[in-house]
């Protein structure tokens, strides 16, 4: 997924920033996240402050005292100061600010899962969600409904995974619900995951099959796709009856079909042209 019109080398250069602050603490990662993530909800509510945070004609050390002044002993010094330097950086438009920030903050949260040894929970969690969502209209019209309270989005989202998911895993599901930012859910968990997966230096493939594939299959595929992507591989299995044999891989936009479904439908386009 994109970045919706983040500029790439300022977000790039927050990134390496949070990188360089070597957080090992889940606590600590995961409190930055809530600070991170409270800034982006004041910046989406105050609209004033947002443009005159990210007003490239300002200097950027006018934008740095502005920070300080509103955020100062409001929230830890970390916090603050990779807010300033979003605000000191270049960005495309005022909303782009809000976007960097938002997606620092789930940086911050796929380090406090790191720091668990919790990544592989984090993103089988985010994807598995993902598939109840995409194939349940009545939920997804829940936690879409802006009539629901968030506190009941967050009871509902309780009962659905508690004790099913990490604790890292339903506090991020809790902020893209509570908090979508004009995108559909399915979009905000896209986002994580891909944050997720650059984390771990991975490319993401959902691989659908009719049936189970054994260990061996499941290495040898992520070897071969490794291989040909010259990237490691992470896989995400996804058992679809409509799968007459064979498998089909998804990585990004690059569909892989190699399914005996996919080989029919073609003959009958040819048969019926």
């Amino acid at each position: 997924m994109s970045m919706r019109g983040v500029s790439r080398t300022s977000f790039t250069e927050l990134s390496e920033r949070l990188s360089a602050e070597h957080i090992t603490s889940a606590t600590v990662a995961s409190r930055l996240a809530s600070e991170l993530f409270a800034v982006v909800g004041l910046l989406d509510t105050e609209h004033g402050l947002r443009r005159a945070l990210s007003d490239p004609g300002k200097p950027a050390a006018e934008k740095g005292a502005l920070t300080a002044a509103l955020l100062h002993g409001k929230i830890t010094q970390r916090a603050e100061a990779l807010v300033a330097a979003a605000a000191e950086a270049h960005w495309a438009t005022s909303g782009d600010l809000s976007d960097a920030l938002e997606q620092l903050a789930v940086e911050a949260m796929v380090l406090a899962a790191e720091a668990d040894d919790g990544l592989d929970d984090l993103e089988d969690g985010l994807f598995r969600f993902g598939r109840v969502v995409a194939a349940n209209p009545d939920l997804r019209a829940a936690l879409a409904d802006p009539s629901l309270p968030e506190q009941g989005k967050r009871e509902l989202l309780g009962t659905l995974l508690e004790g099913k998911v990490t604790a890292v895993t339903l506090g991020l599901i809790n902020q893209m619900v509570a908090h979508p930012r004009g995108r559909s859910l399915s979009a905000a968990l896209d986002l994580c995951a891909d944050i997720v997966a650059r984390r771990r230096q991975q490319l993401i493939a959902v691989v659908r099959t009719a049936t189970e594939l054994s260990a061996s299959q499941l290495r040898r595929l992520t070897e071969s796709l490794s291989r040909s992507y010259g990237h490691d591989v992470h896989l995400d299995v996804v058992i679809d009856p409509s799968v007459v044999g064979g498998i089909s891989v998804q990585i990004g936009d690059e569909l892989i079909d190699g399914t005996a479904a996919s080989r029919l439908a073609s003959v009958r386009r040819k048969l019926a042209g």
